[in-house]
């Protein structure tokens, strides 16, 4: 898609933040979306080996699929498949599956089987998957005079999670997601809420609460009216207390013309001006795994509509083999990033959930992967934190690999818990080269537990700490 023109002028009185006109796109391009049962009919798909095709519809009867023609046409270099990142990153890939879990579903396949077999065998397959890590429907759901709220969680004091009921899919679907669980059908599964009113009651009745994040699936899947009246909910009187609101959202990298050329774009980015002008910081928390998802002119054009409309972007983003298991790919990343003025935020180790037996990396190898890339950016670049676990206990960052008292040892710390006299607290692991998570972790010189460890067992009766 060819952008043909910005045009400028000055702000105006109207809209005091508004630095850009709507922009003029050619032909603006209609969201066309394909999900399992259309994988076929994407051209490029159709060119592929059949054993290869065969093993993604495999694949893509247990985990969500789901691609646009904007990843397909202007970010997979189809040349470089199956190794092309952003291939990786979308379409479903054999080893995402243990051999017993494929060849369970490739039987089915192959005979025919019914689709209530179907179902059957993935629900017992998705029952392996951990579909919601890290105690998000045990511990995190809140609750408002005894009833709980489940379009919520609410783990650390000062921060809210969100998940408007409408906003519970993607523009597609990353093959890694921790939250795949939102994508399958499974309402028992399934975080969502229609509520504004209650997420305003709950908030009023909280005021540690500082930051909410509305999440999902991703919030820009919606129309701008919903949207606005999510975010108009959260200027209420009574929330004076919430100081941030936070976006989570995949579409910077899936859709970008949600920004630019979409019907309702110029209606939505006024009312994330009108959110900056009530006091509010707006904080977008883009998601980008590599720098291709940087390099087009419409993801360029929809940044800068954003960040002039007074909100912040903040990117982070797991690391993960196959797509950006290596330091230079996040140093251009983050170089990328700051060139457009987002500030990089955080690198995550891929949750213990879904395909993670595909695209995990030794804590060990991610450390050295994160030293190695921040060393050749600049200090601006150096506000990322990680690699980051965001564990049962909270996020766990990984500080280093040393010696101390003779022993190799992570050292380790909280960036942010469920108590918070945990936070900054420095702990020892000892040396793993193969562990992936902090349940595969146990103390460094020969203690029982980690500090935190008798705490959080006795007041959340939590097992292990994953």
């Amino acid at each position: 898609m060819n952008l043909v023109a910005l045009r400028k002028s000055g702000p105006s009185s109207a809209d005091p933040r508004r630095i850009l006109e709507p922009p003029l796109v050619a032909s603006p391009p209609r969201f066309k979306a394909y999900s399992t049962p259309q994988l076929d009919q994407i051209p490029q798909v159709a060119a592929l080996p059949e054993e290869q095709r065969f093993a993604m519809r495999v694949v893509s009867h247990v985990l969500p699929f789901r691609v646009n023609d904007y990843v397909i046409d202007q970010l997979i270099d189809w040349t470089r498949v199956p190794n092309d990142p952003v291939f990786q990153l979308t379409f479903p890939q054999r080893g995402m599956l243990t051999e017993d879990h494929f060849d369970r579903m490739a039987d089915a396949l192959r005979r025919q089987a019914p689709r209530s077999e179907l179902k059957t065998i993935a629900q017992r397959i998705r029952a392996d998957l951990n579909p919601h890590p890290a105690g998000q429907k045990q511990l995190n759901v809140p609750r408002l005079d005894g009833e709980a709220l489940p379009g919520m969680q609410h783990k650390y004091d000062e921060t809210v999670l969100f998940f408007p009921s409408q906003g519970q899919t993607c523009h597609s679907f990353c093959t890694f997601c921790f939250r795949w669980a939102q994508f399958i059908g499974d309402k028992d599964l399934k975080f969502a809420s229609a509520e504004a009113d209650h997420l305003v009651d709950y908030l009023a009745a909280h005021p540690e609460v500082t930051d909410v994040l509305i999440t999902g699936g991703d919030p820009m899947v919606m129309k701008t009216r919903n949207i606005e009246a999510y975010l108009d909910a959260l200027l209420d009187p009574r929330l004076a207390h919430i100081q941030n609101i936070r976006i989570g959202s995949k579409s910077l990298t899936f859709w970008p013309y949600r920004y630019v050329s979409d019907r309702d774009a110029d209606d939505l980015l006024r009312v994330f001006e009108r959110v900056v002008a009530a006091g509010k910081q707006l904080a977008f928390m883009a998601h980008f795994n590599h720098p291709r998802e940087l390099g087009t002119d419409v993801v360029e054009m929809a940044v800068r509509r954003i960040r002039n409309t007074g909100a912040v972007i903040r990117a982070q983003a797991p690391l993960l083999r196959h797509i950006n298991d290596d330091a230079e790919t996040w140093n251009a990343n983050w170089r990328r990033q700051l060139q457009l003025g987002i500030i990089p935020y955080y690198m995550f180790v891929e949750r213990d959930t879904g395909a993670r037996c595909y695209f995990e990396v030794p804590l060990a190898r991610a450390y050295e992967i994160y030293r190695d890339a921040l060393r050749h950016v600049t200090g601006l670049g150096r506000t990322v934190r990680g690699p980051s676990m965001s564990a049962g206990p909270g996020k766990v960052e990984i500080q280093g690999i040393t010696e101390v008292a003779g022993e190799k040892v992570f050292v380790l710390r909280f960036i942010q818990a469920r108590e918070s006299h945990w936070v900054q607290q420095p702990f020892f692991a000892a040396y793993d080269p193969e562990a992936t998570w902090l349940d595969k972790l146990r103390p460094a010189f020969g203690e029982e537990k980690f500090f935190f460890q008798a705490e959080y067992e006795a007041k959340y009766g939590a097992t292990n700490l994953k």
